[in-house]
């Protein structure tokens, strides 16, 4: 169950995705394969993590495994969750 905070993380992530790559948010899906759906390069990527980075204030190790929309979505809310514990 995602809370009110993960919604809207979820929302912001999908609109950096959107705006980084020129894709409509509507086509940005949690299961959404970056990859495979949208054509994503290794760039691609690395243009999101590092707007993301700036945005959320977080760091993305290269180790985190990046797939889909999702996975950008989860990393984000689990260091969110980990920074309000602190």
């Amino acid at each position: 169950m995602l809370t009110t905070t993960d919604k809207a993380i979820e929302r912001e992530v999908i609109r950096i995705i959107s705006k980084t790559k020129e894709i409509r948010p509507a086509r940005l899906q949690t299961k959404a394969r970056l990859f495979q759906d949208f054509g994503f390069d290794t760039v691609d990527l690395v243009d999101i993590i590092l707007e993301l980075e700036k945005n959320f204030d977080i760091v993305i190790p290269d180790e985190v495994p990046i797939n889909t929309v999702g996975d950008f979505v989860d990393y984000v809310a689990s260091q969110h969750t980990l920074r309000e514990a602190s």
